[in-house]
């Protein structure tokens, strides 16, 4: 039987307001009928700190640390924490809710699109698994996180490797269509990562610093092989191919839909009035 054809779409390295503008007209497209869906991987130039849609940026992020690092900053689309993309592949998929393979809930959404990723890393020979909350404080948790940081820990269906979350993902729906991105460690600095936040003291700093290293960890933390972007790229192609028994095949943008994100980007993701909203 033939597999369903879904777009592959290689960004390499882009500013944070075309990231953040490609993943809405991706998505704007896809519900409009003009593309069907995308798988889209991509890296970020300069390293950024993304913050979720919902994230109050004066009172969770050090923005004088942020100028210090010489990082991006953006704010996305969609929920979550503030995830710090550097050493990392970042990748989105696009599908409408009327899929066949699309559950309506969010969180078994997040399970069948995160079978991908799950292919992805065991392409890695990494034994990774769903992480699934189990107690009610597991749970309750999830709706109160402790941190601003996206990694601290796992969410439902998020990929955990040795009881350490791996991957992190965050979801949207809008106009029909579900947006999910996420990002594919490979390195990171932590001692970056947590100056980005404010703390009410540095004790609470260091104490929740230490606590993160046992809840999260990048691929080359766990493999005497060391990885680098086109490798996992390449496992991760292979691990959507898999999970979700499609075929991908490459995608160009025409002229007039490389223009429509650029002024997105300019008109939203750039705007200062977007990014400093709460």
């Amino acid at each position: 039987m033939e597999k369903e054809e879904w777009l592959l779409i290689d960004s390499g390295a882009c500013s944070p307001a075309y990231n953040m503008a490609l993943d809405e007209m991706l998505l704007t497209w896809h519900s409009a009928g003009l593309i069907p869906p995308v798988i889209r991987f991509y890296e970020w130039e300069p390293a950024t700190l993304s913050l979720g849609y919902f994230q109050k940026v004066h009172k969770e992020i050090d923005l004088e640390a942020v100028q210090r690092h010489q990082l991006g900053l953006v704010r996305r689309p969609t929920g979550g924490r503030g995830v710090l993309h550097d050493r990392e592949l970042t990748y989105s998929v696009i599908v409408s809710e009327e899929h066949p393979r699309m559950p309506a809930t969010v969180t078994e959404a997040y399970r069948v699109i995160s079978t991908g990723l799950l292919e992805g890393f065991k392409s890695l020979g990494l034994d990774a698994y769903f992480s699934i909350p189990s107690s009610k404080k597991e749970q309750d948790e999830l709706k109160m996180p402790r941190s601003s940081v996206c990694f601290d820990a796992p969410s439902w269906y998020e990929l955990v490797v040795e009881g350490r979350k791996i991957a992190g993902s965050a979801q949207t729906r809008q106009k029909g269509v579900i947006l999910q991105h996420g990002s594919i460690i490979i390195d990171l600095d932590t001692e970056q990562l947590f100056d980005l936040f404010k703390y009410p003291s540095e004790r609470v700093r260091r104490r929740m610093q230490q606590a993160f290293a046992k809840k999260a960890v990048p691929i080359n933390d766990l493999t005497e092989d060391k990885v680098d972007t086109p490798r996992v790229r390449a496992a991760f192609k292979e691990g959507f191919e898999r999970g979700l028994d499609i075929q991908l095949s490459p995608y160009t943008f025409t002229p007039q839909q490389e223009q429509k994100v650029q002024e997105l980007a300019k008109s939203r993701y750039e705007n200062d009035e977007w990014t400093y909203r709460r």
